[in-house]
């Protein structure tokens, strides 16, 4: 890692993104169905975050995309003041760098700066690492979803107070 830094996602970077993610998502063991690897936006992130409040990074190195995340309103919740952290995925490569605390630092600066009052997110119990990054950054565990994401199959979720 010599050069990495974190900029918006392009147009073309949709295929790289669509790669990383569902790279990570089968190295982890994660189901297919329930989770990000089923989502139809996984081809197109670009087009979908050109929604208001939405805004997806990406960690370029040489420039090779080897992360990805991205905050959006909560979908089919009630009230304008909760996001969601969404598509946080780091390469193996990427991975105990600190680049993780960038990224989270970056989308809750967006965060804020789109008035949400709240970030929610799911994960999956084994991703252990992921989730003492969530800790460390003030998520707190929640007994219960909010909104309807469609990813069923992520039973751990979490929620941050801006």
């Amino acid at each position: 890692m010599t050069s990495s830094f974190i900029r918006e996602i392009a147009l073309e970077d949709n295929e790289q993104v669509a790669k990383v993610i569902r790279k990570v998502l089968v190295d982890l063991g994660v189901p297919k169905v329930g989770t990000a690897y089923a989502d139809k936006a996984l081809d197109a992130m670009f087009e979908n975050y050109t929604a208001p409040r939405s805004t997806y990074f990406v960690v370029v190195d040489n420039d090779e995309i080897i992360g990805c995340a991205g905050i959006a309103p909560l979908d089919n919740y009630d009230g304008d003041d909760v996001c969601e952290l969404q598509k946080m995925y780091f390469l193996e490569a990427a991975r105990g760098k600190g680049i993780g605390a960038k990224m989270m630092e970056t989308c809750l600066k967006k965060a804020q700066e789109y008035k949400f009052k709240k970030v929610y997110l799911e994960t999956m119990p084994y991703m252990e690492a992921a989730q003492k990054l969530y800790v460390k950054s003030g998520f707190k565990y929640i007994d219960a979803p909010m909104g309807n994401t469609g990813h069923y199959s992520c039973p751990v979720w979490m929620l941050k107070l801006l």
